[in-house]
């Protein structure tokens, strides 16, 4: 009877199990494409629903904490519409003065210039850069050119309108000199403030060598600046400069230059100008201590050879400038100037500066300057005190060293 009983026992077990193992063993059919995409669809939102919900807790925990502490909430941070934006810095240059100079000198008190920059890259084969200067009485481009930094060959060429690379002060803008003015030998000989600045073509390049850092840059221009006035379409002026820079140590480098410039003067149909330059710079700055420390010693000599109908007038002039830096915003600074007139080369102006400047930081400066100038033909020297406050908001990219 027992046997019998277990035998009842397992067909009912087994009759119970019956359609429940007939439901595991036989599959479902295949879903259809659009129940799929449905599904996964479903599943996406149920992600997203989970991870805004953890993100939004975390986000809380993260205020509840900082409304304990008392940190204030960070500013929101920039978007990609930056992206197609290039960077825009505006940088103001404020010079006043005191003391006689012939013809007036600077104003007492004036905005000497504000610069405006546009600086981005193009696409991977250029940039661009524009320089727009506001003055008391203009507005004017002094600068804007496109760069193809990867020509084959090795080549650097720039194309718009931009300052010449005759000498180092010529080429730089007034807010990076160290100086409220420009030396006396820019002044007489090379064009003053916009110098041999003209629409041309730059073409740059390294030499290879062993031994040391040189390049090499030659520049056509229209012929159309303070110093050169083409009277036809043909007359263009030139411009080449090649530069030499070894390092003499750790803290130490030498700068060396070498430039010539040609082209006609205006005067008349043929008379032309030209002059040459040479330029030395060495630097110190300990590695170490670079931010509390350096010294700067600077010279340029120019010749300028200027042609009339009644033959020819050579002048030559130059600066010294010896810099030091003793302590981590404060820098003092000597300068000698000499030079002859171009258009009267038998009259000759000298003068030396004493520059005292307060850097707070890299965005603004504070700078006083003694100059004293023996003009030609004065009865005495002429004494004045200049005064400078640069400042500038905005990503201003870096200047040649």
């Amino acid at each position: 009877m027992n046997k019998r009983f277990g035998w009842a026992l397992l067909v009912a077990a087994l009759t119970a199990s019956g359609p429940t193992l007939q439901a595991q063993t036989v599959p479902d059919p295949s879903p259809s494409p659009q129940d799929a995409v449905a599904r996964l669809e479903r599943e996406l939102a149920e992600l997203r629903r989970d991870y805004a919900d953890r993100l939004a807790s975390i986000e809380a925990q993260i205020q509840a904490l900082r409304a304990a502490t008392g940190e204030p909430k960070p500013a929101a941070a920039a978007t990609a519409s930056k992206a197609f934006n290039p960077d825009i810095a505006a940088i103001g240059n404020f010079v006043g003065a005191t003391g006689k100079s012939p013809g007036g000198g600077e104003p007492s008190l004036n905005m000497q210039e504000a610069e405006l920059s546009f600086q981005a890259v193009v696409d991977p084969y250029a940039r661009a850069d524009f320089f727009v200067t506001l003055g008391p009485d203009e507005v004017a481009l002094e600068e804007g050119y496109i760069t193809f930094p990867t020509l084959p060959g090795g080549f650097l060429a720039k194309v718009g309108k931009m300052r010449d690379a005759f000498g180092k002060v010529n080429g730089q803008h007034p807010h990076t000199l160290p100086w409220v003015d420009r030396p006396l030998v820019t002044t007489n000989l090379t064009g003053g403030e916009d110098g041999l600045a003209d629409a041309g073509i730059s073409v740059a390049r390294l030499i290879p060598n062993p031994w040391l850092f040189l390049e090499a840059t030659g520049q056509v221009y229209q012929g159309n600046s303070e110093v050169f006035k083409a009277p036809t379409r043909s007359d263009l002026a030139y411009v080449g400069h090649l530069r030499a820079y070894q390092d003499l140590g750790e803290s130490t480098n030498i700068d060396l230059g070498g430039s010539i410039a040609y082209g006609h003067n205006g005067v008349t149909d043929d008379t032309t100008t030209r002059l040459l330059g040479v330029d030395v710079t060495l630097r110190w700055k300990p590695l170490r201590r670079s931010i509390y420390t350096h010294f700067l010693a600077r010279g340029e000599v120019t010749w300028s050879r200027v042609g009339e109908p009644g033959g020819v007038l050579d002048a030559v002039g130059g600066y010294g400038y010896l810099e030091y830096q003793f302590a981590r915003r404060w820098t003092a600074g000597l300068r000698y100037d000499t030079s002859d007139q171009a258009a009267a080369p038998w009259f000759r102006d000298t003068g030396g500066s004493f520059i005292l400047t307060f850097k707070p930081s890299e965005f603004s400066l504070v700078r006083a300057q003694y100059r004293r100038t023996t003009f030609a033909g004065a009865d005495r020297p002429e004494n004045e005190l200049l005064f400078q406050f640069l400042f500038s908001i905005g990503a201003h990219g870096a200047h040649p060293f």
